[in-house]
Protein backbone atom coordinates (compact mmCIF):
# COMPACT_ATOMS: atom_id res chain seq x y z
CA UNK A 1 0.00 0.00 0.00
CA UNK A 2 1.58 3.35 -0.81
CA UNK A 3 1.77 6.56 1.39
CA UNK A 4 -1.27 8.33 -0.69
CA UNK A 5 -3.68 5.48 0.14
CA UNK A 6 -1.90 5.41 4.06
CA UNK A 7 -3.24 9.18 4.34
CA UNK A 8 -6.48 8.28 2.95
CA UNK A 9 -6.58 6.29 5.87
CA UNK A 10 -5.75 8.69 8.08
CA UNK A 11 -7.88 11.22 7.31
CA UNK A 12 -10.95 8.35 8.09
CA UNK A 13 -9.47 7.96 11.55
CA UNK A 14 -9.20 11.87 11.64
CA UNK A 15 -12.96 12.20 10.92
CA UNK A 16 -13.94 9.53 13.08
CA UNK A 17 -11.95 11.24 16.23
CA UNK A 18 -13.42 14.41 15.54
CA UNK A 19 -17.08 13.03 15.16
CA UNK A 20 -16.77 10.77 18.41
CA UNK A 21 -14.57 13.62 20.87
CA UNK A 22 -17.27 16.18 19.76
CA UNK A 23 -20.59 13.91 20.09
CA UNK A 24 -21.58 15.09 17.03
CA UNK A 25 -25.30 14.20 16.37
CA UNK A 26 -25.86 16.03 13.32
CA UNK A 27 -23.91 13.77 11.11
CA UNK A 28 -24.82 15.11 7.82
CA UNK A 29 -21.31 16.37 6.64
CA UNK A 30 -19.85 12.77 8.07
CA UNK A 31 -20.38 10.40 4.77
CA UNK A 32 -17.84 7.70 5.80
CA UNK A 33 -19.94 6.46 9.11
CA UNK A 34 -23.53 5.13 9.43
CA UNK A 35 -24.85 6.56 12.52
CA UNK A 36 -25.90 2.57 13.62
CA UNK A 37 -21.84 2.31 13.41
CA UNK A 38 -21.23 6.01 15.63
CA UNK A 39 -24.19 4.78 18.17
CA UNK A 40 -22.13 1.27 18.58
CA UNK A 41 -18.41 3.07 18.81
CA UNK A 42 -20.26 6.18 21.14
CA UNK A 43 -21.51 3.47 23.44
CA UNK A 44 -17.80 1.81 23.61
CA UNK A 45 -16.60 5.35 24.73
CA UNK A 46 -19.00 5.73 27.30
CA UNK A 47 -18.53 2.50 28.57
CA UNK A 48 -14.73 2.51 29.26
CA UNK A 49 -15.45 3.92 32.82
CA UNK A 50 -16.32 0.36 33.45
CA UNK A 51 -13.15 -1.29 32.58
CA UNK A 52 -11.12 1.72 33.52
CA UNK A 53 -12.50 4.32 36.28
CA UNK A 54 -10.02 6.64 35.29
CA UNK A 55 -11.66 6.93 31.56
CA UNK A 56 -14.44 8.75 32.11
CA UNK A 57 -16.75 9.60 28.71
CA UNK A 58 -15.13 13.35 29.23
CA UNK A 59 -11.50 11.75 29.19
CA UNK A 60 -11.91 9.41 26.44
CA UNK A 61 -13.61 12.38 24.14
CA UNK A 62 -10.77 14.96 24.84
CA UNK A 63 -8.52 11.75 23.86
CA UNK A 64 -10.11 11.81 20.76
CA UNK A 65 -10.15 15.08 20.09
CA UNK A 66 -6.31 15.24 20.52
CA UNK A 67 -6.03 12.79 18.49
CA UNK A 68 -8.16 14.39 15.59
CA UNK A 69 -6.06 17.75 15.74
CA UNK A 70 -3.14 15.46 15.05
CA UNK A 71 -4.16 14.06 11.79
CA UNK A 72 -3.96 17.52 10.01
CA UNK A 73 -3.89 16.43 6.95
CA UNK A 74 -1.19 19.41 5.69
CA UNK A 75 1.02 18.67 8.98
CA UNK A 76 0.66 14.84 7.97
CA UNK A 77 1.57 15.12 3.97
CA UNK A 78 4.77 17.49 5.57
CA UNK A 79 5.84 15.26 7.74
CA UNK A 80 6.05 12.46 6.38
CA UNK A 81 8.24 14.37 3.49
CA UNK A 82 10.84 13.53 5.88
CA UNK A 83 10.90 10.07 5.62
CA UNK A 84 10.99 6.97 3.80
CA UNK A 85 8.66 4.19 3.14
CA UNK A 86 9.71 0.24 3.34
CA UNK A 87 8.33 -1.69 0.95
CA UNK A 88 9.48 -4.95 2.69
CA UNK A 89 7.20 -4.41 6.12
CA UNK A 90 8.37 -5.71 9.02
CA UNK A 91 6.59 -6.89 12.27
CA UNK A 92 6.70 -4.31 14.68
CA UNK A 93 5.61 -4.98 18.24
CA UNK A 94 3.41 -2.87 20.12
CA UNK A 95 3.44 -3.00 23.85
CA UNK A 96 1.24 -0.03 24.28
CA UNK A 97 0.38 1.95 27.80
CA UNK A 98 -2.93 2.37 29.25
CA UNK A 99 -2.73 5.56 31.64
CA UNK A 100 -4.50 7.38 29.12
CA UNK A 101 -6.65 6.07 26.13
CA UNK A 102 -5.15 5.31 22.77
CA UNK A 103 -2.15 6.55 24.16
CA UNK A 104 -0.43 4.13 21.94
CA UNK A 105 -2.08 5.43 18.37
CA UNK A 106 0.93 7.67 17.55
CA UNK A 107 3.47 4.33 17.48
CA UNK A 108 1.01 2.77 15.59
CA UNK A 109 0.49 5.48 13.06
CA UNK A 110 4.70 5.65 12.67
CA UNK A 111 4.37 2.15 12.32
CA UNK A 112 1.83 1.98 9.36
CA UNK A 113 3.74 4.97 7.90
CA UNK A 114 6.60 3.58 7.44
CA UNK A 115 5.60 0.83 5.84
CA UNK A 116 5.49 -1.81 8.59
CA UNK A 117 3.60 -4.69 10.26
CA UNK A 118 1.95 -3.95 13.80
CA UNK A 119 1.87 -6.63 16.29
CA UNK A 120 -0.33 -4.50 18.89
CA UNK A 121 -0.54 -5.88 22.80
CA UNK A 122 -2.74 -3.47 24.37
CA UNK A 123 -2.62 -2.61 27.77
CA UNK A 124 -5.26 -4.74 30.60
CA UNK A 125 -6.70 -0.88 31.25
CA UNK A 126 -6.96 0.19 27.48
CA UNK A 127 -8.32 -2.78 25.98
CA UNK A 128 -11.68 -2.26 24.08
CA UNK A 129 -11.36 1.08 22.24
CA UNK A 130 -8.80 0.65 20.01
CA UNK A 131 -10.05 -2.63 18.40
CA UNK A 132 -13.74 -1.07 17.95
CA UNK A 133 -12.21 1.99 16.10
CA UNK A 134 -9.46 -0.48 14.10
CA UNK A 135 -12.91 -2.77 13.25
CA UNK A 136 -14.64 0.18 11.81
CA UNK A 137 -11.93 1.69 9.84
CA UNK A 138 -10.94 -1.40 8.51
CA UNK A 139 -14.70 -1.81 7.60
CA UNK A 140 -13.82 1.14 4.58
CA UNK A 141 -10.48 0.24 4.03
CA UNK A 142 -10.32 -3.26 4.16
CA UNK A 143 -6.71 -3.17 3.14
CA UNK A 144 -5.80 -2.30 6.36
CA UNK A 145 -6.56 -5.63 8.44
CA UNK A 146 -2.94 -6.41 6.61
CA UNK A 147 -1.08 -4.27 8.21
CA UNK A 148 -2.31 -5.17 11.95
CA UNK A 149 -3.04 -7.51 14.68
CA UNK A 150 -3.97 -7.62 18.13
CA UNK A 151 -1.99 -9.93 20.22
CA UNK A 152 -3.67 -11.37 22.96
CA UNK A 153 -1.47 -14.68 23.17
CA UNK A 154 2.02 -15.49 22.71
CA UNK A 155 3.66 -13.44 20.36
CA UNK A 156 5.87 -14.40 17.90
CA UNK A 157 8.46 -13.68 14.84
CA UNK A 158 8.61 -9.91 15.91
CA UNK A 159 11.45 -8.18 14.34
CA UNK A 160 11.35 -5.19 16.16
CA UNK A 161 10.23 -3.84 19.32
CA UNK A 162 8.66 -0.43 20.96
CA UNK A 163 7.32 -0.55 24.46
CA UNK A 164 6.11 1.72 27.00
CA UNK A 165 5.90 1.61 30.66
CA UNK A 166 7.29 1.85 34.21
CA UNK A 167 10.86 1.51 34.98
CA UNK A 168 9.91 -1.99 36.62
CA UNK A 169 8.28 -2.94 33.11
CA UNK A 170 11.46 -1.84 31.51
CA UNK A 171 13.51 -4.99 33.09
CA UNK A 172 10.80 -7.30 31.65
CA UNK A 173 10.75 -5.89 27.98
CA UNK A 174 14.97 -6.41 28.23
CA UNK A 175 14.94 -9.84 29.63
CA UNK A 176 12.12 -11.01 26.47
CA UNK A 177 12.93 -8.44 24.00
CA UNK A 178 16.22 -7.44 23.99
CA UNK A 179 17.69 -9.17 21.64
CA UNK A 180 15.74 -7.63 19.29
CA UNK A 181 15.85 -4.38 17.51
CA UNK A 182 13.92 -1.94 20.43
CA UNK A 183 12.46 1.36 21.56
CA UNK A 184 11.79 0.96 25.27
CA UNK A 185 10.54 3.98 27.15
CA UNK A 186 10.16 4.44 30.88
CA UNK A 187 8.98 6.44 33.47
CA UNK A 188 8.71 10.81 32.44
CA UNK A 189 6.73 13.51 33.52
CA UNK A 190 6.58 17.08 32.94
CA UNK A 191 7.62 20.75 34.80
CA UNK A 192 6.08 24.08 34.22
CA UNK A 193 8.53 26.95 34.81
CA UNK A 194 6.36 30.19 35.97
CA UNK A 195 8.29 33.41 35.45
CA UNK A 196 5.38 35.55 37.43
CA UNK A 197 4.48 37.51 35.13
CA UNK A 198 1.48 34.99 34.12
CA UNK A 199 -1.87 36.50 33.35
CA UNK A 200 -4.79 34.80 35.45
CA UNK A 201 -5.43 33.08 32.35
CA UNK A 202 -2.07 31.48 32.10
CA UNK A 203 -2.27 30.28 35.44
CA UNK A 204 -5.83 28.37 34.67
CA UNK A 205 -4.65 27.08 30.94
CA UNK A 206 -1.60 25.92 33.41
CA UNK A 207 -4.54 24.06 35.18
CA UNK A 208 -5.18 21.86 32.48
CA UNK A 209 -1.49 20.99 32.08
CA UNK A 210 -1.85 19.66 35.83
CA UNK A 211 -5.62 18.06 35.75
CA UNK A 212 -6.32 16.82 31.94
CA UNK A 213 -6.43 13.21 32.08
CA UNK A 214 -5.94 13.52 35.93
CA UNK A 215 -2.49 13.80 36.05
CA UNK A 216 -1.39 10.65 34.81
CA UNK A 217 0.21 11.46 31.46
CA UNK A 218 3.78 11.67 30.72
CA UNK A 219 2.85 15.45 29.38
CA UNK A 220 0.77 16.34 32.38
CA UNK A 221 2.99 18.81 34.96
CA UNK A 222 4.01 17.56 37.84
CA UNK A 223 6.33 20.11 38.89
CA UNK A 224 6.52 23.15 39.13
CA UNK A 225 9.36 25.64 39.08
CA UNK A 226 8.36 29.16 40.64
CA UNK A 227 10.34 32.50 41.39
CA UNK A 228 11.78 32.91 44.78
CA UNK A 229 8.63 35.34 46.23
CA UNK A 230 5.81 34.17 43.76
CA UNK A 231 2.22 34.22 45.69
CA UNK A 232 1.06 30.86 45.20
CA UNK A 233 -2.34 32.30 45.95
CA UNK A 234 -2.79 33.49 42.38
CA UNK A 235 -2.04 29.91 41.06
CA UNK A 236 -4.85 28.83 43.54
CA UNK A 237 -7.27 31.62 42.75
CA UNK A 238 -6.46 30.63 38.87
CA UNK A 239 -7.51 26.80 39.51
CA UNK A 240 -10.63 27.28 41.40
CA UNK A 241 -12.89 26.30 38.04
CA UNK A 242 -11.07 22.55 38.46
CA UNK A 243 -12.63 22.10 42.13
CA UNK A 244 -15.28 19.25 40.60
CA UNK A 245 -12.18 16.99 39.82
CA UNK A 246 -11.97 15.48 43.80
CA UNK A 247 -15.39 14.32 43.54
CA UNK A 248 -14.38 11.96 40.69
CA UNK A 249 -13.56 8.70 42.98
CA UNK A 250 -10.26 7.68 42.04
CA UNK A 251 -8.57 10.89 41.98
CA UNK A 252 -10.86 12.24 45.68
CA UNK A 253 -8.99 8.88 47.00
CA UNK A 254 -5.66 9.75 46.23
CA UNK A 255 -6.56 13.36 47.32
CA UNK A 256 -7.38 11.88 50.85
CA UNK A 257 -4.48 9.64 51.42
CA UNK A 258 -1.80 11.58 50.34
CA UNK A 259 -3.08 14.55 51.98
CA UNK A 260 -3.48 11.67 55.51
CA UNK A 261 0.29 11.07 54.86
CA UNK A 262 1.51 14.37 55.14
CA UNK A 263 -0.40 15.06 58.54
CA UNK A 264 0.84 12.03 59.76
CA UNK A 265 4.29 12.49 59.35
CA UNK A 266 3.42 16.31 60.17
CA UNK A 267 5.08 17.70 56.58
CA UNK A 268 4.50 20.90 55.23
CA UNK A 269 2.14 21.28 52.31
CA UNK A 270 -0.12 23.72 51.09
CA UNK A 271 -3.97 22.55 50.36
CA UNK A 272 -7.11 23.95 48.25
CA UNK A 273 -8.79 21.43 49.21
CA UNK A 274 -8.76 19.38 45.73
CA UNK A 275 -4.72 19.57 45.35
CA UNK A 276 -1.86 19.64 47.30
CA UNK A 277 1.53 21.41 46.30
CA UNK A 278 4.49 20.70 48.61
CA UNK A 279 8.49 22.40 48.04
CA UNK A 280 10.88 19.76 47.25
CA UNK A 281 13.32 18.37 44.73
CA UNK A 282 11.89 15.26 43.91
CA UNK A 283 10.50 15.32 40.70
CA UNK A 284 7.66 13.03 40.48
CA UNK A 285 4.89 13.50 42.08
CA UNK A 286 1.75 11.18 42.96
CA UNK A 287 -2.01 12.14 41.50
CA UNK A 288 -3.40 15.35 43.59
CA UNK A 289 -0.29 16.27 44.62
CA UNK A 290 2.33 18.81 42.80
CA UNK A 291 5.88 19.28 43.92
CA UNK A 292 8.24 22.92 43.23
CA UNK A 293 10.60 24.54 43.81
CA UNK A 294 11.50 28.41 44.22
CA UNK A 295 14.00 29.83 42.05
CA UNK A 296 16.72 33.19 41.99
CA UNK A 297 18.14 33.07 38.71
CA UNK A 298 17.54 31.56 35.43
CA UNK A 299 20.55 29.05 36.40
CA UNK A 300 18.90 27.32 38.52
CA UNK A 301 16.21 26.94 36.05
CA UNK A 302 18.80 25.61 33.59
CA UNK A 303 20.54 23.26 36.47
CA UNK A 304 16.64 21.84 37.36
CA UNK A 305 16.44 20.88 33.84
CA UNK A 306 19.83 19.57 33.02
CA UNK A 307 19.63 17.45 36.41
CA UNK A 308 16.73 15.61 35.19
CA UNK A 309 16.59 15.68 31.76
CA UNK A 310 16.06 12.24 31.26
CA UNK A 311 12.91 12.17 33.35
CA UNK A 312 10.95 15.41 31.43
CA UNK A 313 9.04 15.14 28.72
CA UNK A 314 8.05 18.53 27.92
CA UNK A 315 8.19 22.06 30.06
CA UNK A 316 5.49 24.40 29.73
CA UNK A 317 5.87 28.02 30.42
CA UNK A 318 5.83 31.26 28.59
CA UNK A 319 9.13 30.74 26.73
CA UNK A 320 8.48 27.11 26.52
CA UNK A 321 5.29 24.98 25.59
CA UNK A 322 2.36 27.41 25.93
CA UNK A 323 0.04 27.07 28.35
CA UNK A 324 -2.77 24.73 28.38
CA UNK A 325 -0.89 23.16 25.70
CA UNK A 326 1.30 20.37 27.51
CA UNK A 327 -1.36 17.55 26.32
CA UNK A 328 -1.56 18.85 22.56
CA UNK A 329 1.26 17.23 20.68
CA UNK A 330 1.87 17.88 16.89
CA UNK A 331 2.84 14.82 14.44
CA UNK A 332 6.09 15.22 15.03
CA UNK A 333 6.33 15.63 18.91
CA UNK A 334 7.82 11.88 20.05
CA UNK A 335 7.83 10.88 23.22
CA UNK A 336 10.95 11.15 25.33
CA UNK A 337 12.41 12.89 22.20
CA UNK A 338 13.43 9.87 20.20
CA UNK A 339 12.61 10.17 16.52
CA UNK A 340 10.10 6.72 16.06
CA UNK A 341 10.04 7.35 11.95
CA UNK A 342 13.54 7.62 11.93
CA UNK A 343 14.23 4.94 14.05
CA UNK A 344 11.52 2.58 12.25
CA UNK A 345 13.27 3.90 8.67
CA UNK A 346 16.46 2.66 10.27
CA UNK A 347 15.31 -1.14 10.69
CA UNK A 348 14.96 -1.37 6.74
Amino acid sequence: MNREKWITICNSFQELFEILGNNHEDLSNFRRFTKSELDNLNKIVIAQKNYNGWFTEEIVRTALLGLSEMLNPEELTMWLSNYTYDQNPKKVLLIMAGNIPLVGFHDLLCVWLSGNYAQVKLSSDDQTLLPAILELISEIHPELKSFYSIERGKIEHSEAVIATGSDNSNLYFEKYFGHLPSLFRKNRTSIAVVDGDESQTDLYNLGKDIFHFFGKGCRNVSYMLIPEHFDLNHFFEAIVPYYDIVHHKKYGNNYDYNRAILLLNQEDFLDNNFVILKETEKLFSPISMIHYSRYKSKSEIDDFVNNHENNIQVIIGNKYIPFGQGQLPKIGDYADGIDTMKWLNSLS
